[in-house]
């Protein structure tokens, strides 16, 4: 198997990890110690991001994390709620797929552009200034 289909794999393994975690989050925050939904979203989703930047560092694309690649990962999740957004709308309004089945085919687009994405920011050499 070649470099770039293993950190697909490991991304997209990540990735469920990472929704669980959200998810655990999420309801720990907002069921047991009662807090609104709107703040247990926003705590689980960042969280899960910081999470995600360390395991997709390590063990994705086996980079040494900065805080340079770590300011400039949330970069990655802008991509994949705009590209999510996009297919769902095209899907729905101009193909006539169904609201509940849209968003699962627009994962299977956003995931590859995402991957690209986290790729590249977390694969960059530092620049020396």
């Amino acid at each position: 198997m070649n470099k770039r289909k293993a950190e697909f794999i490991r991304f997209v393994a990540i990735g469920g990890i990472n929704t669980l975690n959200y998810y655990l989050i999420y309801m720990l925050f907002h069921h047991l110690w009662n807090t609104s939904y709107g703040v247990s979203h926003v705590v689980a989703f960042t969280l899960s991001m910081i999470a995600s930047f360390f395991l997709n560092s390590y063990f994705t694309f086996k980079v040494k994390p900065t805080l340079r690649k770590f300011l400039q990962f949330p970069l990655t999740q802008v991509v994949n709620f705009t590209v999510t957004t996009v297919c769902i709308y095209l899907l729905v309004e101009q193909l006539n797929v169904s609201t509940t089945f849209a968003p699962l085919f627009a994962i299977f687009i956003a995931v590859p552009a995402t991957f690209i994405v986290t790729s590249k920011i977390l694969k960059r050499e530092q620049s020396t200034i």
